[in-house]
């Protein structure tokens, strides 16, 4: 059997890309991708349908009032919003493949309406009423030391059982 090739991908690649970007940065190393052999997962305790979900998204909340001129400016750190309030997310300076993708679909980033959708069927039992932002950093030790445990501490108060993570 003949094998099918193409002339063009049909995704983005990452990994390439990174490479691509550190050798441009003129790194003795390429980028070395994060290994996490101990994460956490687990079994769930009881039903899906049972379940509080908190979406994570690695793009980022703004407060109305909140202006910037330039994106050493924009937090690094992660964000609450209560779903009620949220009335931007900003996407320009964060890293993710613009040349590739938009964010012109926030469901494709931020998934509310298709969350509340399966509330709705019986899938999951309720989706929590806070959106939380983790924006994309190159600092793995920032994201583990700072920024998971606020985000952990955050749902727990408000009684997440399950995290999903949506990447921009």
């Amino acid at each position: 059997m003949a094998q099918s090739r193409k002339t063009h991908r049909s995704f983005v690649s990452y990994i390439d890309k990174s490479r691509e970007f550190y050798a441009a940065q003129a790194y003795d190393q390429p980028y070395q991708w994060a290994a996490h052999d101990d994460a956490p997962f687990a079994k769930l305790s009881k039903p899906l349908s049972e379940c509080k979900i908190g979406l994570v998204t690695t793009s980022y909340f703004l407060p109305g009032d909140f202006e910037y001129r330039v994106p050493s400016d924009l937090p690094r750190v992660p964000a609450l919003a209560d779903r009620s309030e949220l009335d931007s997310l900003d996407n320009q300076y964060l890293s993710w493949a613009k040349d590739e993708t938009h964010t012109d679909d926030l469901g494709s980033f931020l998934p509310l309406a298709q969350a509340d959708r399966l509330v709705t069927e019986g899938r999951i039992g309720a989706v929590s009423d806070k959106v939380y932002c983790l924006p994309t950093q190159y600092s793995h030790r920032q994201t583990q030391r700072r920024d998971t445990p606020q985000l952990i501490e955050w749902m727990k108060d408000d009684g997440v059982d399950v995290a999903v993570m949506i990447p921009l």
